[in-house]
């Protein structure tokens, strides 16, 4: 098994022992992106709406390193400290994704990494 590890500066680096990604054949597993802003690795401010965003953005970012973009996503998994936020991060995410749309799953969590209210993950397949 051949594996090639995903990395770019236009996402935050790592702040664990873990990837931004990883490929292994036409698959690329994406590690979670929390709203942290790439120059600062700090989290951003502003409501889940803009944490959403900064953390798709993030998404983004890696999915271009690996060759690929967002419509590339088969499956993505959403993990939020509040449901109550489910519509907004819909609003959100109709802005990036669009038909036919990757499966998706979310989860209320009791917490994320540096007290961040949303994050994402994925996995991608390329031609």
């Amino acid at each position: 098994m051949s594996r090639h590890i995903i990395h770019t500066d236009q996402a935050p680096a790592a702040i664990g022992p873990y990837s931004q990604g990883v490929r292994v054949g036409n698959t690329v597993w994406f590690s979670g992106q929390i709203p942290l802003d790439p120059a600062t690795g700090l989290l951003v401010e502003g409501d889940i709406s803009a944490q959403a965003r900064r953390a798709i953005d993030n998404l983004k970012a890696v999915c271009e390193a690996a060759g690929g973009s967002l419509d590339r996503i088969v499956k993505l998994s959403l993990f939020l400290t509040d449901l109550g936020d489910f519509a907004a991060v819909n609003a959100v995410m109709g802005e990036y994704f669009q038909a036919p749309f990757p499966a998706r799953s979310t989860v209320q969590v009791a917490g994320l990494p540096r007290g961040s209210a949303f994050e994402i993950e994925a996995v991608m397949v390329l031609d």
